[in-house]
């Protein structure tokens, strides 16, 4: 009972200070808090309010760094593609001047040993003997040869070359005893049946001076060859040599070895498309502007 007594006075010693107390917190809570959270224009704001725009400014900030990082992507990608056209263009440069260097030499004898003759793509070679016009092959359509006209007319969807095909003949050649096919070049439309060139169809020995050409493979869009009608659309040198019973050699002739009235030589396409210099000032243009915009946005600003 005494200890009972004595909490209950000291209760009522307590509650009046924890009374005065509250009356002075409270009033002081209410002063401050208008003055922290009250701006000029005299609205308030709550706590939730302030951190959210704390959070969205956050998020923002982080959105425009990585922004700024990935837009640096373009530069550095059109930079990197530019310095790859260079490498592609010394490439090209280098392969016009061998294949310039293989058609221009003096031409060798033809070697009889296969894998002698896959390592002389391009290469000029000499032969001697009798062509069977009876046996005679169509590659069409097929336009002359002109680099001259081909270079005016590079670009356009259509071109004004008239269009023919190229006659492929299978020629014995007498000095090495073996039948091999060529490329004797190109007639017009109206000249692909052999009765229409007759001065040209000669039975007599001849000296051919050609390129050795390999097999080629059929591309997209390419027809298939259509052996039954005799239109070929690419080379195909096994099956050519199964029709004919020729070697598996082919050679174009070149201009030189043209015959009056027949089929006009010279037919080896040569020249290569190299526009890899426009290809180089193209991405390295865009590289440049792309970093003068970059650098006007992030760093000039700053």
């Amino acid at each position: 009972m005494a200890s009972l007594t004595l909490l209950l006075a000291s209760s009522r010693r307590v509650l009046p200070t924890l009374k005065t107390q509250n009356r002075a917190f409270y009033p002081k809570r209410s002063f401050f808090l208008p003055r922290l959270l009250k701006p000029a224009d005299g609205s308030f704001l709550g706590f939730g309010r302030l951190s959210s725009s704390t959070a969205a400014k956050a998020a923002e900030k982080g959105e425009d760094s990585f922004l700024k990082w990935f837009l640096l992507l373009i530069p550095a990608t059109t930079f990197g593609l530019g310095t790859w056209q260079v490498k592609r263009r010394q490439w090209k440069l280098r392969l016009i001047d061998d294949l310039t260097r293989l058609t221009t030499a003096d031409p060798i004898p033809l070697p009889l040993d296969p894998y002698e003759i896959n390592n002389l793509e391009y290469r000029r070679v000499k032969v001697r003997g009798r062509y069977d016009h009876s046996r005679e092959l169509y590659i069409m359509p097929r336009s002359p040869v002109d680099p001259e006209r081909e270079a005016r007319e590079a670009g356009r969807l259509s071109s004004s070359a008239e269009t023919g095909a190229n006659v492929i003949t299978p020629f014995h050649c007498t000095d090495l005893g073996i039948t091999i096919l060529v490329n004797r070049g190109y007639v017009p439309r109206q000249k692909i049946r052999p009765e229409t060139r007759m001065k040209g169809q000669v039975e007599d020995e001849v000296e051919v001076v050609g390129v050795v050409r390999l097999t080629e493979i059929r591309k997209p869009f390419v027809p298939n060859n259509d052996v039954e009608k005799n239109r070929w659309h690419y080379r195909d040198l096994e099956a050519m040599s199964q029709i004919t019973g020729a070697a598996p050699i082919f050679i174009d002739a070149d201009f030189g070895s043209t015959i009056p009235g027949g089929p006009i030589g010279g037919q080896t396409r040569v020249s290569l498309r190299n526009e890899h210099m426009q290809y180089i000032i193209t991405w390295y243009g865009l590289c440049a502007a792309t970093s003068y915009m970059w650098y006007t946005k992030f760093i000039k600003k700053i």
